[in-house]
């Protein structure tokens, strides 16, 4: 059976970061097939992370951030087509160009995209823009080198802030808009968030919480002028950026059975897709920020995901599972991971912090801007998240995997943690925000209506 599932016609949907990774594992693993890898961007995947900070701050070019390959995955890219449909029982993907793909076992990966702005004729002025693509930053880095004389950052998550960050960094005057009552508030909880606020304010941003954006303003030859608040205020600025979290990909699949809804696309934690009865599939598999999968430490709560490492952990287990027999499959079982750079403070996190009810900081201080911060589920560790004190997140993540209790003892800790009482981790729902969480518990997710038909007779 092992040589049969090294052999046939695997097709990835997705030139992404988790479909290269994918591809290439599958070789690793002595796939010997044919492999077929369709993008909807005519460029082969690139990173992402960089788009944010460096291409925006000028330092490189938006089409040298191409991702290296480990190695010539063999395959045949078919780029700049998208994926229009997947017919199960036939097993082919449909494309955009009116060619059909045959598979014997198929991974979709095809990620996020950048939430539009909702009303199309304001979100089609000039100098409205959104950020996913390398298209999207190409074109924004050209437009913030011009110096605008004031920018709008409309959301106040990690995309919000960082590109907040680089448009201060390049001397640019910014005005930061977000719904709910600070930046990062979906991600960290309300203690962190304090201090995103601080940070923004004191680099000169215009950070105005609790107020939404209501119009979108521009000339009369069709260019971004201003945008008018909840408040009844009115901010002038040449470029208008929309940063109000992703879009799941997964229209495509909507009459294909599989459990996919704006949420992503639920699997089981072999990556393989469950239907929309729950029934696990055992030919199509999930991987990247597209995916909905459950965590034994997070209590079996399904975690959507927006993180560079699950991408690629989540990638190459799918891949090792769709060659392997089943008692050799593994579970995707990684602990989340995120960092972010802004305002000159580096931010890394592990676990999930919205799965929390208090946190405690464990080293360092908010005053001082270096510190741990420890969360707690119930009693026990759940996230970490770190401020210039990176080479303690080992410690906490250790905490986290092996279930401690909460408040953690000493140990990277800097002082006795008695003297420091838990407060409420103080994360708010994410309907009430402008930005969502990078990590999201999604839980039971009745999008659907399910009628059962019982076979004749």
């Amino acid at each position: 059976m092992a040589g049969d599932l090294r052999e046939g016609r695997i097709v990835i949907v997705g030139a992404s970061l988790a479909g290269l990774r994918a591809a290439e594992t599958l070789r690793d693993e002595g796939f010997t097939g044919s492999l077929t890898v369709v993008g909807d961007e005519s460029c082969p995947p690139y990173d992402r992370p960089p788009l944010s900070k460096q291409v925006l701050l000028g330092q490189v070019a938006a089409d040298t951030t191409g991702l290296p390959m480990r190695r010539n995955p063999e395959a045949e890219w078919r780029l700049g087509v998208r994926a229009t449909g997947l017919d199960p029982m036939r097993k082919r993907v449909l494309l955009a160009d009116g060619d059909a793909l045959p598979y014997d076992r198929l991974l979709i990966a095809t990620g996020t995209r950048a939430r539009p702005w909702p009303h199309p004729e304001e979100a089609a002025l000039d100098g409205v823009f959104t950020l996913r693509t390398r298209d999207d930053a190409a074109g924004l880095a050209e437009r913030l080198a011009a110096g605008p004389r004031r920018v709008l950052v409309i959301g106040a998550g990690f995309t919000g802030s960082e590109i907040a960050s680089a448009c201060r960094e390049r001397g640019l005057d910014v005005t930061v808009t977000e719904r709910g009552p600070a930046p990062l508030v979906g991600a960290l909880g309300g203690t962190l968030a304090k201090l995103a606020a601080a940070m923004q304010r004191n680099h000169g941003v215009d950070l105005r919480c609790g107020v939404t954006v209501t119009a979108l303003r521009g000339d009369s030859s069709g260019r971004f002028t201003g945008a008018d608040l909840s408040d009844g205020s009115r901010v002038e600025a040449d470029v208008c950026v929309v940063a109000l979290g992703a879009v799941r990909n997964v229209e495509w699949l909507a009459d294909s059975g599989l459990a996919a809804g704006p949420r992503g696309i639920a699997c089981d934690a072999g990556c393989r897709a469950f239907t929309m009865y729950g029934i696990v599939t055992d030919d199509v598999f999930v991987a990247g920020d597209v995916s909905r999968f459950p965590h034994p430490l997070f209590g079996y709560q399904m975690l959507s995901l927006e993180h560079w490492g699950n991408a690629v952990a989540q990638a190459e287990v799918a891949a090792h599972n769709m060659v392997s027999p089943g008692p050799l499959r593994r579970p995707h079982l990684a602990l989340p991971t995120f960092w972010s750079s802004q305002f000159g403070l580096n931010i890394k996190s592990v676990g999930v912090p919205t799965f929390s009810d208090q946190v405690v900081i464990a080293q360092g201080s908010l005053e001082t801007r270096r510190l741990a911060m420890v969360y707690g589920y119930q009693g026990r560790v759940t996230a970490a998240v770190t401020v210039d004190m990176a080479k303690s997140l080992e410690y906490y993540q250790h905490l986290i995997e092996t279930a401690a209790p909460f408040p953690p003892a000493s140990g990277a800790a800097d002082r006795p943690l008695a003297a420091e009482i838990p407060v409420p981790s103080d994360v708010p729902d994410p309907k009430g925000l402008s930005h969502g969480p990078t990590v999201a518990l999604t839980g039971y997710l009745p999008d659907r209506r399910l009628t059962m038909v019982q076979p004749a007779g």
